[in-house]
């Protein structure tokens, strides 16, 4: 007996004359369902001859058909979807999907066992609830067996009143996305690092140890991360446009040692990205003129610029034996990384600055300690020198070597702020000193004063003594040449017209500066000074730069000769400012 071909009857009112129903029973195999999802369902799992529906139905036949044909689309789109009823089970899959899936047939199956239940990232982290709760789209990643990652939108889909009937699940493969994610984050993390050092450690590393570290962590990063073995970095000093190298490694001797500027003339890639502050990939290195030989038979090189706060500092040059090793993603992950040098280089000159300025700082603060002792030490000595009636050359000897060794802890402690300062890669030039190569006699009775005078005129350069009253000034004058005098008018033992005729006497063409404090000169030292040759007047309290214009206008007045009358008077004096010859 021949099988009667099947009839699907859409039936959503549920309500169908029995007469047709029993008509076309008669003919054929009639299977009836209430909802175009069964019937959809059920055209998946079986074949039927055809499809009937009543007229009144019309609206929902159309739609019928426009899901039949939107099943059609889905067939052949490239991302995964999937149809799951209200409790999560599929009920339809494309191809797509199904390539994901890890077992073959998955209608009827909870969704995330199709999937081999992965694990959810976030940042959803239940998505369908989430859809249905907010009636909109909701998307989360899953990490699938194997290392595979998966982005999944949910959609939910209601009737007319309201009630879910299913949910559509858009799955997209994005294992390369988040590969390349993870790598970014573990170049941030690794640059993150190549400045980070606890207190301790700074402490303990002097300033190369802290650079070999960070040159140490560079080459590993790069290697481990990037899987790159030929790597140069320099750094821009802009005083002189230099490249200077501070990592090669893989590298040709010549390469490594090749003098190159900030500039695209002759100076290879690194002196264009240096000079432009652009990035520049070489997929062929023998076809690029503008390329140096770096590593041995290299065919391809990447070179970003290192910058900090928009300014270059320096290049990164990675090179590869073959050609079109590098892409424009890498271009992006040596840049990241580049910047994370930039920052670690940065924080290596603070670093050293700090530590400059800290030595700079101690240094100071020794000096002005040490300045009015050592003061103390050289005038008592002087005075001894200078009023020694006996001629007993062994004291004469011992007192001349006091003075050079009291004068020479001035030098050494200059010289041990220096060596333990550490100098930066790129140091900014000194300002430059008012009065170097000046020394200058101070003279006054009020400690303040001479500590403030060595400070302040040692800071533009100024070798600087101090005496408390007239006849040490004097017996100062008669063993040392000096640049200039300051004088105070009221000092303990002469008043300011006397002593500036005394030192004149001991040293003709230096210009003595008279202090005062007071606006009444009972004495008219200022008076009578100022008829005999007194330039300049310095008023106290005074400015640090009132103090160092008025020495400059002093020595600008006085223009020293060949064989002056200062000369004459000392040629019979010892110079104490060079070591003695015969020390003890």
């Amino acid at each position: 007996m021949t099988e009667k071909p099947r009839l699907l009857v859409i039936d959503r009112e549920g309500t169908p004359g029995k007469a047709s129903l029993d008509g076309l029973a008669a003919v054929f195999d009639v299977t009836a369902v209430r909802t175009i999802s069964k019937a959809l369902s059920l055209l998946r799992a079986g074949k039927f001859s055809a499809v009937f529906a009543d007229s009144s139905q019309f609206s929902s036949v159309r739609l019928f058909g426009v899901m039949i044909q939107a099943e059609e689309i889905l067939e052949a789109i490239s991302d995964g979807v999937a149809v799951v009823d209200p409790d999560l089970r599929v009920i339809w899959a494309n191809p797509e999907f199904q390539l994901l899936t890890v077992i073959p047939d998955v209608v009827g199956v909870p969704f995330y066992e199709t999937l081999g239940r992965p694990e959810i990232l976030g940042p959803e982290t239940c998505p369908f609830t989430t859809a249905v709760a907010s009636r909109i789209t909701a998307s989360t990643a899953l990490k699938l067996a194997g290392g595979r990652y998966l982005k999944l939108s949910a959609t939910p889909v209601f009737d007319a009143t309201g009630d879910l009937t299913h949910m559509i699940a858009l799955t997209r493969e994005t294992t390369d996305e988040m590969q390349q994610q993870f790598k970014v984050n573990a170049i941030h993390q690794a640059g993150d690092e190549l400045a980070d050092l606890t207190p301790e450690e700074l402490s303990e590393m002097g300033v190369e140890e802290r650079t070999d570290l960070l040159k140490y962590n560079i080459a590993r990063h790069m290697k481990d991360l990037l899987g790159l073995d030929f790597i140069e970095i320099r750094l821009l000093d802009h005083s002189s446009s230099r490249l200077i190298p501070l990592l090669t490694e893989g590298m040709t001797p010549l390469a490594a040692n090749r003098e190159l500027f900030a500039s695209s003339d002759g100076n290879g890639v690194t002196g264009h990205v240096a000079a432009t502050g652009k990035s520049y990939l070489c997929p062929d290195t023998t076809r690029d003129p503008l390329y140096l030989e770096g590593a041995s038979g290299s065919r391809s090189s990447l070179t970003v610029p290192l910058i900090f706060h928009g300014k270059v500092i320096g290049t990164l040059n990675v090179e590869s034996p073959q050609p079109n090793a590098f892409d424009d993603r890498d271009r992006q992950f040596i840049e990241i990384y580049g910047r994370n040098i930039a920052a670690a280089l940065n924080t290596l000159e603070l670093l050293q600055a700090e530590k400059a300025s800290t030595a700079s700082a101690s240094v100071q603060a020794i000096d002005r300690e040490l300045a009015l002792p050592i003061d103390d030490i050289i005038t008592d000595a002087t005075t001894v020198l200078d009023r020694y009636a006996g001629h007993d050359e062994d004291i004469i000897s011992r007192l001349r070597h006091l003075l050079y060794r009291a004068r020479e802890i001035r030098t050494l402690i200059q010289k041990a702020g220096t060596a333990v300062a550490p100098a930066s890669r790129q140091a900014r030039p000194a300002p430059a000193q008012r009065l170097a190569g000046s020394r200058i006699l101070v003279v006054d009775k009020d400690e303040s004063i001479r500590r403030s005078a060595h400070h302040l005129l040692g800071c533009q350069g100024a070798s600087v003594e101090t005496a408390r009253d007239a006849h040490e000034a004097i017996a100062l004058m008669r063993q040392s040449p000096y640049s200039a005098a300051l004088v105070d008018i009221r000092l303990p033992d002469l008043d300011g017209y006397e002593a500036f005729k005394r030192l004149r006497e001991v040293q003709p063409s230096v210009p003595v500066i008279l202090m005062t404090g007071f606006g009444w000169d009972p004495n008219h030292s200022i008076v009578k000074a100022r008829q005999e040759g007194l330039q300049t007047v310095l008023y106290k309290p005074f400015r640090s730069d009132r103090l160092t214009e008025a020495v400059e206008q002093a020595l600008r007045s006085s223009s020293p000769r060949e064989g002056s009358d200062d000369e004459a008077h000392l040629d019979s004096r010892p110079n104490t400012t060079e070591a003695p010859s015969n020390e003890p």
